[in-house]
């Protein structure tokens, strides 16, 4: 009974890693081009920012030389629950600075949900909202990409995430090799497929419509996540605007990064919670392939700690001096698939950074430390699931004044 459900558990993981596999495989080619449309949508820019005085000014800098007409482009940084001189820096750039106060409803997501109640009682009207965080870089031909995307009717885009700090520590660098992997094999994998993108939380734009219509209403840990299950299940599907780039600072040290990752996956398991089960039935009802695939990706943080259950498990049985008590999958099948299987899974890594045209030896270095990142999801996951009611919003600490021109000319090298 027991060995039956292990194995069971086991082919559904092997399952869920072979789809992702094959989905992976329409992500080696760039299919889309994109066409250069005049400059005819406008649009709010909001900028979350909480105690981020160090950084914020050289987003802005950044944002107020954007290649797109100034007139049809505001900058708004919203200023929440900020304790330093956050404000200060914004209103000397010669921005507005959006004061938000509230002692128990912390985070992005409730910032941007008053941000944008705030923005539809002001006099002007914008065709789309752009939203960043305040660490952030943003490509000088982004809203351009965006207006293009716009006009030809899309009303949910993310922008490519990159990492602006990939050579900081060996974090920061699992940081990015995994973004140019996701971007790669998961995102643009599915815009060539005409799936739904996934929306990662920055880099991401709105038509103002549409918010006008859905409310935000995300504010869990990961309201970029919500979002994006509210709009798959009413059929909107955002999308993977691949030339947009958007480049977001990462923690430099591994308790950070596992402070930041263990707050991704308590809100992960909030989603899973919420759009699982109503996205399988309707992708069941509705024969949509779409909504299976946005339902299985809610369930993932389910997957990681159900394969960090049964493989401490599993070895934990094989490293006691006693008969092993309990059968795994792998006993059943020849050597060569379960080579086959680690291959498959190893190579994702590498190929993406070739796709990618990652220059720098030292990032191909880099995924030797990577399976240590990799391996550290799983007790972090665990220890979500266990703390998931834990709604507190906490901070991620950015430090790294770095600017546009520092990144492009660190990738061209």
């Amino acid at each position: 009974m027991v060995d039956g459900f292990i194995v069971g558990m086991q082919i559904l993981l092997a399952f869920v890693g072979v789809y992702q596999f094959l989905i992976s495989v329409f992500g080696l080619t760039r299919k889309h081009k994109e066409q250069r449309v005049a400059p005819r949508k406008s649009f709010a820019i909001l900028v979350a920012a909480h105690n981020e005085e160090q950084v914020v000014g050289a987003l802005i800098d950044n944002l107020k030389h954007l290649n797109y007409p100034k007139e049809l482009y505001d900058i708004f940084v919203i200023c929440d629950n900020c304790t330093d001189g956050t404000a200060d820096v914004v209103r000397s750039h010669g921005v507005r600075a959006c004061i938000r106060t509230h002692p128990s409803l912390r985070g992005k997501g409730y910032a941007i949900e008053w941000m944008l109640s705030e923005l539809w009682k002001m006099p002007r009207v914008y065709d789309a909202v752009v939203m960043f965080d305040a660490d952030n870089l943003v490509d000088t031909d982004f809203l351009q990409h965006m207006n293009a995307d716009l006009c030809e009717g899309k009303q949910v885009i993310q922008g490519y995430l990159d990492t602006k700090n990939p050579k900081d520590s060996w974090v920061t660098a699992a940081y990015g090799i995994t973004y140019w992997y996701c971007n790669r094999l998961w995102q643009l994998s599915r815009r060539n497929l005409g799936m739904a993108n996934f929306l990662g939380g920055t880099g991401m734009c709105f038509e103002s419509r549409l918010l006008r219509e859905m409310g935000w209403g995300a504010t869990s840990l990961v309201e970029d996540l919500e979002f994006t299950m509210r709009c798959i299940q009413r059929g909107i599907h955002p999308v993977l605007n691949y030339e947009a780039k958007v480049f977001d600072e990462k923690p430099i040290t591994f308790r950070a990064s596992a402070r930041q990752r263990l707050r991704w996956m308590q809100g992960h398991f909030h989603v899973a919670r919420r759009f699982f089960f109503p996205l399988l039935w309707q992708s069941i009802r509705e024969r949509n392939f779409v909504k299976f695939d946005a339902a299985l990706y809610s369930a993932s943080v389910y997957n990681v700690l159900l394969g960090f259950l049964l493989t401490s498990l599993l070895w934990g049985d094989y490293i006691l001096p006693a008969k092993n008590a309990f059968v795994s999958m792998y006993e059943y099948l020849p050597a060569w698939v379960v080579i086959a299987a680690m291959g498959m899974a190893v190579i994702q890594f590498p190929a993406a950074l070739l796709l990618e045209r990652v220059r720098s030896w030292k990032m191909y270095m880099h995924l030797l430390t990577l399976p240590f990142f990799l391996l550290s999801w799983l007790p972090i996951t665990c220890y979500a699931f266990f703390t998931q009611n834990n709604k507190q919003w906490s901070h991620t600490q950015h430090t790294r004044v770095i600017r546009l021109e520092d990144v492009q000319s660190k990738q061209a090298g």
